[in-house]
């Protein structure tokens, strides 16, 4: 099982990330069994793609010296065989971060998370949601993420109620998750740090990278509805799911998993 391969071995894991969920992502990191490193500065970003497990790059506070450092971190990762995952943050309206993704896009990411909205407007087929909330369905954006995976040969996953996860040909969702998820700043963000974290853990294993992803949103919405079963409301919520990604077993994965695999 991947998680027991994480947890036996960190992966080492680089995140450019937005301003306000760095604390949380590197503390979700650690409850699960990675290892985080917040590297956004230009001139070092590239070198440690270089040298990490996996590489998420986030574009919710694409500063200009972020947005640097993140062409810097894609470059660097793609040199160096490291997995990476694009998390293209409330793009489609706001037009720096939006033409900066479509740039990173580009770049052939190892996987691509995000709400349908961003993946809708990723794929250019609509202007984005509000803000970073997304106003369209996971459904809606099943044949963008489809298009996306064939285009670039990426995993697309897109969160929501139901994710959907596709590499352009297999396509799984993954109904697990808890409705306080969306009630915590970088709920959405951390998953994607997740799933760098995975793809740094099977990395030389002949996992596949859909395998991989699709084993982070497992762990991560599963360790939530424990969470939430717990919890009084978004704060408790908050610090259980810490408690929760560190606790979870894959036995605890097997009995609660409510996956359906398909081919397009």
């Amino acid at each position: 099982m991947l998680l027991e391969r994480l947890r036996a071995a960190p992966p080492l894991t680089h995140c450019i990330t937005n301003a306000v969920v760095t604390g949380f992502t590197a503390n979700v990191l650690l409850a699960t069994g990675a290892a985080p490193a917040m590297v956004d500065i230009v001139g070092e970003s590239g070198m440690f793609a270089g040298i990490a497990s996996g590489v998420l790059i986030n574009l919710g506070t694409p500063t200009p010296e972020q947005q640097a450092a993140s062409r810097e971190a894609a470059e660097g990762a793609t040199a160096a065989g490291t997995p990476w995952v694009l998390d293209p943050v409330a793009i489609g309206a706001l037009p720096v971060r939006t033409a900066l993704a479509q740039e990173l896009v580009a770049l052939r990411p190892t996987a691509v998370r995000g709400n349908a909205s961003e993946i809708l407007a990723l794929a250019g087929l609509s202007g984005g949601g509000r803000g970073v909330d997304a106003t369209d369905s996971t459904e809606a954006a099943a044949d963008a993420a489809t298009a996306l995976a064939q285009r670039y040969g990426s995993v697309v996953a897109v969160s929501g109620p139901v994710d959907l996860l596709t590499d352009g040909e297999r396509v799984v969702r993954i109904a697990n998750g808890d409705p306080l998820l969306t009630l915590v700043t970088g709920g959405g963000c951390a998953l994607g740090a997740v799933m760098a974290a995975f793809l740094g853990a099977a990395r030389g294993t002949g996992i596949s990278a859909l395998s991989a992803v699709a084993a982070a949103s497992l762990v991560y919405t599963i360790a939530a509805e424990r969470a939430a079963a717990l919890s009084a409301g978004p704060g408790s919520f908050a610090v259980a799911l810490l408690d929760a990604l560190a606790s979870v077993q894959p036995d605890d994965l097997a009995a609660a998993a409510r996956v359906e695999e398909s081919i397009r």
